[in-house]
């Protein structure tokens, strides 16, 4: 019997929540979280997208498992991570992990642009 995640139903729960993250409203961050049949390219059982947006709605931060990454371009889908420009491959362990990860990135990237929460 496979041990139950406990914060895979707080992931869930943020599902088509929008937070935004500075006092002038230009930057903001966005769940779509959806339980899934666990499959070899989704074994988690979750189809997600986390992202932060910038003024323009530009993505920034993302962290989801729509599609193929690098050279499996045409490939199953795969989790993965986006930052500004850049893609790599994510290695999905627990919906706590992710989320701590996610929230880590957004920081990174919002301090970096001198954005004060």
């Amino acid at each position: 019997m496979q041990k139950r995640d406990p914060a895979f139903d707080t992931l869930l729960d943020l599902d088509g929540l929008t937070f935004v993250m500075d006092p002038e409203g230009g930057y903001w961050v966005r769940f779509v979280v959806t339980q899934v049949p666990p499959t070899p390219s989704k074994p988690h059982g979750l189809d997600y997208s986390l992202t932060l947006h910038g003024r323009n709605g530009e993505r920034l931060v993302g962290f989801d498992n729509a599609h193929p990454v690098g050279k499996q371009e045409h490939g199953n889908p795969q989790d993965h991570r986006h930052r500004i420009r850049t893609v790599k491959p994510y290695d999905y362990s627990e919906a706590a992990t992710l989320l701590a990860d996610f929230w880590m990135e957004v920081d990174a990237v919002l301090k970096e642009r001198g954005v004060r929460i």
